[in-house]
């Protein structure tokens, strides 16, 4: 019996079965807000050469994470609310996997960077250019994809080592880490603990690193003399802490109750999960578009 299910069946909202097909309507205007706004962002990104600066390449970056995001799970999570076809074969589920936690933490990343560019904007604005000039903006962005790359990968090789009983059932809309984990017939602590570990080298040091940012901005804001030049400062920053707290507050929630959370329903804990990857790529470009 210690063998891989040829597939896994993803079960949507446990619960809200009944609720499904309707649900599925706000998600799919979502999901379409959220390629159309993204697209948009790039091709005006790339079309406007003004543009071409760190805050928008680095915008650039987070509207295409963004775009693989939402697209790694919502095409599939429609088709179980719409058409009841939760069947995903043992790879796509681990491909699934791998795209949602690796584009998360770059997610996760690229908000950083965007943080350290506003800290230097505001803090030393003479030195900004030259600090980060286009080759540090890429290779800041290379390495936010690689770390997403080599801490999500071995999720994957766990999982294909383990051995899996007759349960194929996973209570979700998607293929997620510690929702596969538990379907395991095995030893899953190696599992939990490296997830744990994962979860806190990139949430963790990534919120440290956007808090220290904000704290040195707000320091040096505080000092300036003119309420006006205050304002056009907490302006630059403003869309980006929206969108900062969309989406640390619903990674949180997602997070803890996966751990924590036996009390909190599951379909709560799953609704929550999926307007994780769902509200940052469609919120991003709205905020974002109504800046530039």
């Amino acid at each position: 019996a210690f063998s891989h299910p040829p597939y896994f069946l993803l079960t949507g909202i446990p619960g809200l079965e009944k609720e499904q097909f309707w649900i599925a309507f706000p998600f799919c205007i979502m999901y379409a807000i959220a390629v159309l706004g993204n697209i948009t962002l790039l091709l005006i990104i790339k079309a406007e050469p003004s543009l071409h600066e760190p805050m928008y390449l680095f915008l650039a970056m987070l509207a295409f994470t963004d775009l693989v995001l939402s697209t790694s799970m919502l095409p599939k999570m429609l088709g179980i609310f719409w058409l009841g076809s939760g069947e995903i074969g043992f790879l796509s589920c681990l491909a699934q996997l791998f795209f949602i936690h690796t584009f998360s933490s770059v997610e996760s990343g690229v908000l950083m960077a965007m943080a350290l560019d506003r800290y230097i904007a505001i803090c030393h604005p003479l030195q900004h250019s030259s600090i980060l000039s286009v080759p540090v903006v890429v290779a800041l962005g290379s390495l936010v994809l690689v770390r997403g790359v080599l801490l999500v990968s071995p999720f994957c090789f766990l999982l294909h080592r383990m051995p899996f009983c007759q349960h194929h059932i996973i209570s979700h809309s998607y293929c997620e880490h510690m929702a596969m984990v538990k379907l395991v017939c095995g030893d899953t602590r190696v599992n939990v603990i490296y997830g744990l570990f994962v979860a806190f080298i990139v949430t963790g040091s990534d919120m440290i690193l956007i808090s220290v940012s904000y704290t040195m901005i707000l320091r040096v804001v505080m000092r300036l003399s003119s309420t006006e030049a205050r304002l056009k400062a907490f302006s630059t920053c403003a869309s980006h802490v929206c969108v900062i707290l969309a989406f640390y507050v619903l990674a949180l929630f997602t997070f803890l109750t996966h751990r924590f959370g036996q009390s909190i329903p599951p379909h709560i804990h799953i609704m929550v999960a999926n307007l994780y990857l769902l509200v940052p790529p469609t919120l991003n470009p709205i905020v974002y578009g109504v800046r530039t």
